[in-house]
């Protein structure tokens, strides 16, 4: 994984000093204590750069990692899967950044469509996946409760978050919802979501020991009050 931070040269070169250190770190004793693979090591670094808007960090790591195991596809469904978690003001600028890489890369775009549904299909397959990832019950226990006024929010979710990105090909249950929890602990302030997408870790087959795994790999970006209120909620989950 140290080739990762390959790209990061005007640091070596300007303060060798920190390099070291954080090279040793962040790309060596962390991942002693992760057992991710490295397809699953580089999605969670990507989409936590995301969440904390680092742009600069993001395109560099990205460089390396094309050349490594990722495909172009599993890009962009991470950049697909962000906006509805940070949002599009935040995941604007990774758009035009993936695509200065992607040119560089001579990867050919626009790359295939993915997606799995239509304008009159989208609501009910965007239930169908929350039913499967929090259970039925739960849907319809927050829509019950959702206050008049607020009920079009649950219909966003529905139709906007679930239908158009989390039915699209290109990444499958389990990477969808371990990136989605990577972007909410990384934004911060997002505790009763991240307990929800525990659940929804939990449901698709994600377990604690993969959580704690992600924590560690995103801990040198996020730093350590983010990672300790994320650990704070994971160990909260009746496993």
């Amino acid at each position: 994984m140290k080739d990762l931070f390959t790209n990061f040269g005007r640091i070596r070169k300007n303060d060798p000093e920190f390099h070291e250190v954080f090279e040793n770190f962040a790309y060596g004793e962390v991942f002693e204590y992760s057992t991710l693979s490295e397809k699953e090591s580089i999605l969670v670094t990507l989409a936590s750069l995301i969440a904390c808007q680092s742009p600069k960090a993001f395109k560099k790591i990205l460089l390396s990692a094309l050349d490594m195991d990722i495909t172009p596809e599993e890009v962009k469904e991470l950049l697909y899967q962000s906006v509805p978690y940070v949002g599009f003001g935040r995941a604007h600028n990774f758009f035009g950044i993936v695509i200065k890489v992607f040119e560089k890369k001579g990867i050919e775009m626009p790359l295939p469509t993915r997606s799995n549904t239509h304008l009159e299909n989208r609501h009910v397959k965007g239930r169908e996946l929350q039913d499967k990832y929090f259970g039925a019950e739960m849907i319809e226990m927050m829509n019950d409760q959702t206050p008049e006024g607020q009920k079009h929010f649950n219909r966003f979710l529905e139709g906007f978050c679930f239908g158009d990105f989390y039915t699209r090909d290109g990444l499958d249950d389990q990477q969808r919802e371990l990136i989605t929890f990577v972007f909410i602990a990384t934004l911060g302030g997002c505790e009763n979501q991240l307990r929800g997408h525990i659940q929804g870790n939990l449901n698709v087959g994600n377990d604690k020991e993969k959580l704690i795994s992600a924590m560690t790999v995103i801990m040198p970006y996020i730093g350590f009050p983010r990672t300790l209120n994320a650990l704070a909620i994971v160990n909260e989950t009746d496993w």
